[in-house]
């Protein structure tokens, strides 16, 4: 691991994105809580959620801290069959929040791949990206 000791302790923040794509029939269903497991996009942010908060038992060397808010949401798109994934982190400490709220975004997606992918296995999890951190030494930096 990084040592982080001697850093100040600063509000972090972190918002990462990512997409599901898929065929029309399955954003339909997932529109219409016509899925065989549930309703797919509160057990995909709960799985967001649950994932921030295991960041490091995940990604080895990352850094265990205490996480003030997760958030997990979703913007569906229906013209292109997409569910865009944001999640946003948050605490005051050493070390920034990137990391689990990227692990939010993946792992968010992930469910949704397993609560339909017995209507269609083709979907894709496509551009799993950082949009903005804050805190710490770097300050703000806006990616998007």
């Amino acid at each position: 691991m990084v040592d982080i000791s001697a850093k100040a302790d600063t509000v972090r923040v972190a918002i990462a994105k990512g997409i599901v794509r898929m065929q029309p029939a399955t954003f339909k269903a997932i529109k219409s809580g016509g899925t065989a497991k549930g309703d797919v996009l509160t057990v995909a942010q709960l799985a967001g959620i649950m994932a921030a908060k295991k960041t490091p038992e995940l990604i080895p060397l990352c850094h265990p801290i205490l996480i003030s808010n997760v958030s997990v949401s979703f913007s569906p798109d229906e013209s292109s069959s997409t569910i865009e994934i944001t999640a946003t982190a948050e605490s005051t400490g050493k070390t920034g929040v990137e990391m689990e709220a990227l692990t939010a975004v993946s792992i968010a997606a992930l469910a949704i791949y397993d609560m339909v992918k017995a209507i269609d296995r083709g979907m894709k999890i496509e551009n799993i990206r950082l949009v903005r951190k804050s805190g710490g030494k770097s300050g703000t930096v806006k990616l998007e």
